[in-house]
């Protein structure tokens, strides 16, 4: 494989083995690559886990191994399906991040939620890297650009869901991963990270019967082979 995004090494994360093997699928990877970094493979897919710890675990494992066999990764993307919001982005549709926000990272009070920003505890958010967010959006311009949310505990509620919005209005996603991974990546200086979601149902009451995974994962396979030049 050529060098993906223009990187000489990549590693993308998702959270589960289904999304992992439709990137695969999208980047032209037919037999599914072991996780050994031994390898030395261009490009690197590997499941996660879920949730922002997992992914900033697994994300260091593999971000240090290549570093320290001194085979580093340039880019570092989080990607896999997530929840929309409604007039922000529509479900099967596609959304690079600008920036990934660890929503519910801080303290609740009397006064409302605080971040750890606000708390003067360090931060909350990780912009995407500006060269890679031109290319991903260049490449896919029919992606919806905007902060995406990480958290640890799925909006789904009416309620949850106007108060995430009352704090982050121009969110257009909600994942569970990106900010791990770029807490991780960002461990290593000049590594590049992105966000890539798609949507599978939108942000507020849980309705299982109007979630459209698989539409979601075709449109994420349709991403990865576009960004292969596929």
């Amino acid at each position: 494989m050529r060098p993906f995004l223009g990187y000489d090494r990549a590693l993308i994360v998702t959270a589960v083995e289904i999304e992992r093997a439709t990137v695969l699928a999208g980047l032209g990877i037919a037999d599914p690559q072991s996780d050994d970094l031994e390898t030395g493979a261009p490009v690197v897919v590997v499941a996660a886990g879920v949730g922002p710890a997992a992914a900033a675990a697994v994300t260091a494992q593999f971000t240090t191994t290549a570093v320290n066999d001194g085979r580093p990764f340039g880019v570092v993307l989080s990607a896999g399906i997530a929840g929309g919001f409604a007039g922000r982005v529509e479900i099967g549709g596609l959304v690079v991040a600008t920036e990934s926000i660890a929503a519910d990272l801080g303290a609740a009070g009397p006064d409302g939620f605080e971040s750890v920003d606000d708390l003067g505890f360090g931060t909350a958010r990780h912009d995407a890297d500006p060269a890679l967010l031109r290319t991903l959006r260049l490449a896919l311009p029919e992606a919806v650009g905007g902060p995406v949310l990480t958290v640890s505990t799925v909006t789904g509620t009416a309620e949850t869901k106007e108060a995430v919005q009352k704090r982050h209005p121009d969110a257009v996603a909600e994942g569970m991963e990106g900010f791990g991974v770029a807490t991780a990546a960002r461990l290593w200086p000049g590594t590049a990270f992105g966000e890539i979601r798609t949507v599978s149902n939108a942000v507020g009451p849980r309705d299982r019967a109007a979630w459209r995974i698989p539409q979601a994962l075709e449109t994420l396979r349709e991403a990865f082979a576009t960004l292969a030049g596929r």
